[in-house]
């Protein structure tokens, strides 16, 4: 087993998942088609969001996609839904798709440039 480091686990993660751009993730935001899952911790999400979405930060996100877990989220039980993942920059989300990914997760995808890309292209932010 070889030592990696992080930015390489996200290089890899990134080579396994597909990312859309935000003015993708605009669009389905404003369609509401599409379950947006901000992966962010919940400071970060209360400081500002994308409208629609919900916080499910990424340490617990997995066992929030476990029907037999307390603490569990039904809208990410059915592994063939549409998800859009974001964080920060998108790194997180990287990984967090790349995890959903292994669990089974047909239709998950990591917003592109994260959270920052999203406020750099002026688009509507959130906050509550």
């Amino acid at each position: 087993m070889t030592d990696s480091t992080v930015q390489q686990l996200i290089s890899e993660a990134k080579k396994e998942i597909v990312e859309v751009d935000v003015l993708k993730v605009e669009k389905i935001s404003k369609e509401g088609s599409q379950l947006i899952v901000d992966v962010r911790e919940p400071a970060e999400y209360s400081e500002g969001h994308i409208e629609g979405s919900i916080n499910v930060p990424r340490g617990v996100l997995e066992f929030r996609t476990d029907p037999t877990y307390p603490g569990g989220i039904p809208s990410l039980y059915d592994k063939s839904a549409a998800i859009i993942l974001y964080c920060r920059s998108g790194a997180r989300s990287a990984l967090a798709a790349q995890s959903l990914k292994l669990l089974g997760y047909e239709a998950v995808v990591s917003m592109a440039g994260g959270f920052v890309a999203w406020e750099s292209s002026n688009l509507l932010v959130v906050t509550y």
